[in-house]
């Protein structure tokens, strides 16, 4: 099964025009995947490439645009490019030697501020006897044999540690062997003839780590649990049957959600239950942004458009501004009182995380799906109990 992009490590791939960003990249794919040119801004735009680059494993290249591109589209083509970064778990900046200047102390400066490792890649080194630093490889992509070696080698060491050692998304909270219930709804959100993908994620992941997966629709949940000798170790359901299925599973069976798992896997599950509490000192009037990072249609009950607004206004009794914007872009969030993300299946943690880094920065809180829908329906502090936090 191909990997998909949003488990994927993306390395970001940064510098000015012509220093030969794509160069570089077409040497460690051993593939051309970037126009290589002698003219200033021949890349236009953010070229993606998803690959297996061994021993790392599944990752996602983004090849940008010179960020001191001159040309008319100049300004565009350096938002993107600015924009990439939030979505990068490595960066590279590949420069030329004696060359750096503000351009890349301005991208170091933005690294840093989001906590993203970065090496520097002195690319066109006219001397093959290499003497690299720490987060600084000298290299020439014509001329170096071992370039895609010694790449691979300084990555490895600035690998974030949930890449080397992969996080479980629900396989750790629970032993071997023993059965956890997963509560899939057979509704309008879920695609016809097929299950949507955190839960085929958590099915695996159960999967790998040896558990027992009993798979029900929320109505034939208490049949299920009486078929049952002993009671599950776990119950995991859809958001959205959270109060259903809460009143079926007895108190001393864990319960949490499948948004809860990926707020933990994705994010920062503390974060996101610190901001849902601010929902409590929403006044009348506040604004509200309901954050999706992809584009999907919206069906006539969606959760992010419909539901989730209806459940806040429940929960305040007030007259609250909800908006909605979805995509990789991350809009000015210093108009509102709450910002609340998806479930963040189809983007990478680092994402979500740059934008946890932008909301605290600007002091506004953040959180998302699972948590803000337990907290509208007071079941919370249960959805929290599986967590070893």
């Amino acid at each position: 099964m191909k990997t998909l992009k949003s488990n994927r490590l993306h390395i970001g791939i940064f510098g000015k025009t012509n220093v030969g960003k794509s160069s570089i990249l077409n040497r460690i794919t051993n593939q051309d995947v970037s126009i290589v040119s002698e003219i200033a801004g021949t890349t236009t735009d953010v070229v993606e490439k998803s690959m297996e680059l061994l021993p790392i494993g599944p990752v996602n290249f983004l090849d940008t645009a010179g960020i001191n591109d001159k040309t008319a589209l100049s300004k565009e083509r350096i938002e993107k490019t600015l924009k990439i970064i939030n979505r990068c778990d490595v960066a590279v900046i590949v420069t030329e030697p004696d060359k750096n200047d503000e351009y890349e102390e301005k991208l170091i400066e933005k690294f840093k501020e989001l906590e993203i490792p970065y090496l520097i890649v002195i690319n066109k080194c006219d001397d093959l006897n290499f003497q690299d630093k720490e987060n600084e490889l000298y290299t020439s992509a014509l001329n170096d044999k071992d370039l895609t070696f010694r790449f691979k080698k300084a990555l490895v060491k600035l690998l974030p540690d949930d890449f080397i050692n992969t996080p479980k998304i629900a396989g750790d909270l629970i032993p071997p062997k023993s059965t956890v219930v997963l509560v899939i709804p057979v509704d309008k959100e879920a695609p016809k003839g097929r299950i949507i993908l955190p839960q085929v994620q958590t099915m695996r992941d159960l999967l790998d780590s040896d558990v027992l997966s009993y798979v029900v629709k929320e109505t034939e949940l208490k049949e299920a649990l009486d078929n049952l000798k002993v009671p599950p170790s776990l119950v995991v359901t859809d958001s959205q049957a959270f109060k259903f299925v809460s009143e079926i599973v007895p108190e001393s069976v864990p319960l949490t959600s499948f948004s809860m798992l990926f707020a933990r896997l994705k994010g920062d599950l503390d974060e996101f239950v610190k901001g849902a509490k601010a929902i409590d000192k929403l006044k009348d009037g506040d604004k509200v942004l309901i954050l999706e990072s992809c584009t999907h249609h919206a069906i006539e009950d969606d959760i992010g458009r419909v539901k989730i607004p209806k459940w806040l206004k429940a929960k305040t009794g007030k007259n609250l501004e909800i908006e909605n914007y979805a995509g990789h872009d991350f809009p000015d969030i210093t108009k509102y009182a709450l910002v609340i993300h998806c479930g963040a299946c189809m983007t990478n943690r680092r994402e979500v995380l740059s934008r946890i880094l932008i909301a605290n920065k600007a002091n506004i809180p953040i959180t998302n799906y699972g948590v803000t829908i337990s907290y509208c329906l007071g079941i919370l502090p249960r959805a929290l109990k599986i967590f070893k936090k």
